[in-house]
């Protein structure tokens, strides 16, 4: 599936985070950037590098008026695992029929070790305060997403 289109409105959503509470796009409108990744499970290594990128930019994030949400189809037990195992310092949501995923083309064919399967294509959306898609990321290395995404920031938020 196609991601949504740039300068449209991204796709509404509303999902559980760690504590079992309900998080929707729309609470942040008019106050926050919201930066949207898709990682493929918590606590893998790569996730961890990029979770841990994000932790600890999050000062950075803040001065810019951004919060952070991680996505994947990971239960609600397993994100409250690695929030805590590694200390992170936003939410992470569940999306366990990758619904989401799929309105943002963030689901689809994969290869690993000569297997092919469907799961989370790790992508980046980045959401104005007024909603709309700004900028989606998806070539990226999980160890150098937090500096790719702060240079974006600082180059294109007001």
């Amino acid at each position: 599936m196609a991601h949504p289109k740039i300068g449209n409105m991204a796709p509404a959503f509303s999902l559980l985070n760690q504590n079992g509470e309900k998080v929707a796009l729309k609470d942040f409108r008019d106050q926050k950037t919201v930066v949207l990744y898709f990682y493929p499970k918590a606590m893998t290594p790569g996730c961890t590098v990029q979770a841990g990128g994000i932790r600890d930019n999050r000062k950075e994030l803040d001065k810019q008026d951004v919060v952070v949400l991680g996505v994947s189809p990971d239960p609600v037990k397993r994100l409250q695992k690695f929030i805590e195992r590694d200390d992170l310092n936003f939410d992470l949501l569940s999306d366990e029929d990758h619904a989401i995923a799929d309105k943002y083309g963030a689901w689809g064919p994969k290869k690993f070790m000569g297997k092919e399967f469907d799961g989370i294509l790790r992508t980046t959306y980045i959401i104005g305060k007024d909603g709309r898609l700004k900028h989606i990321m998806d070539k990226f290395k999980t160890k150098t997403h937090h500096e790719d995404l702060l240079a974006w920031l600082n180059e294109n938020l007001d």
